[in-house]
């Protein structure tokens, strides 16, 4: 990937030497709870990338709230709890979700006394049985698929600090929305929003999901990679989707395996390869930071925004 003009490029070695010598907050095994189902993230990794990149973070969220305390004093309002809103976007597959969940634990542990919560923009999907009546189905995923008001309004309730706000949850295993089924947002001082479309500027609304992020980390690799990724994760999901009837996946499971794989690899070409290079991968430049992996799911480089 050539360097855009407006960024600092750093290898994994000169991103390494901005971490102090911490103690990890981790262990193998907590590690292993943490990533996504075929992600690798080893203990070195959360050293070289993500402790740099925690405490990169605090100073941000620091200089945010002051600047939010000062801001209520020059308006004479009284001051309040606007929360810092980091967005993680990148493809399906380069693994964001691994990213995010890190980030919450590592905010956690560096910062003690500030509330960290997590929620995916997959929530805000439409039903299958909405995605049928709208003809989508073949485009879920794509910009289109998302009721992006209903996001826009949960963001815009985030940082209004209402206290108790709702989301709507998304199972992969059944692959749609679960009804009555919520996540609880609760006056978070920092929120991570992972999804797709964190960067994507659709063209039926006025205001954006990056509007409200205060910090925006793209996941990058080269396509190819991806694909492997993504076939590798489709197969491990058909090794455990056949004891569950209930899994989306089971009718692939208990079928013929050359088959499954021939069907995840239009999948990937039909839709998520597509959605990447015409949706995704354009917004790539608009984030604060682009971490960049190559195999193995090993980042090399990253690139930090100059301003």
């Amino acid at each position: 990937m050539s360097d855009p003009i407006n960024y600092n490029a750093f290898t994994r070695d000169q991103w390494k030497a901005f971490a102090n010598a911490a103690t990890l907050p981790l262990t193998q095994e907590s590690l292993r709870q943490i990533k996504a189902f075929n992600d690798r993230i080893s203990l070195q990794d959360v050293q070289d990338i993500y402790i740099p990149l925690i405490h990169l973070l605090r100073l941000q969220v620091k200089h945010y709230q002051l600047l939010q305390r000062d801001k209520a004093s020059f308006l004479h309002q009284k001051p309040r709890r606007v929360p810092f809103i980091i967005g993680i976007a990148g493809s399906v597959a380069v693994g964001k979700s691994t990213a995010a969940r890190l980030l919450e634990v590592l905010l956690n542990h560096y910062l003690p006394n500030q509330r960290i919560q997590l929620i995916t923009t997959d929530g805000f999907l439409y039903s299958n049985q909405e995605l049928k009546q709208r003809n989508l189905m073949a485009r879920k995923g794509f910009p289109e698929s998302y009721d992006m008001s209903a996001l826009i309004r949960f963001l815009n309730a985030v940082k209004g600090g209402e206290p108790l706000i709702k989301a709507p949850v998304y199972s992969h295993k059944v692959y749609d929305i679960v009804p009555d089924q919520f996540d609880y947002i609760v006056h978070p001082d920092i929120l991570i929003v992972e999804g797709i479309n964190t960067l994507q500027l659709p063209t039926n609304e006025q205001i954006y999901v990056s509007d409200f992020t205060d910090f925006s980390i793209y996941v990058d690799a080269d396509p190819t990679l991806i694909e492997s990724w993504f076939l590798e994760r489709f197969e491990l999901l058909l090794e455990t989707a056949f004891q569950d009837p209930v899994n989306y996946y089971y009718p692939y499971a208990i079928g013929d395996h050359d088959r499954a794989m021939a069907k995840g690899r239009q999948v990937w070409h039909d839709i998520d390869l597509k959605n990447l290079e015409e949706y995704i991968l354009p917004t790539r430049n608009r984030a604060d930071m682009i971490i960049h992996k190559t195999f193995h799911h090993r980042v090399d480089r990253l690139l930090l925004r100059k301003y």
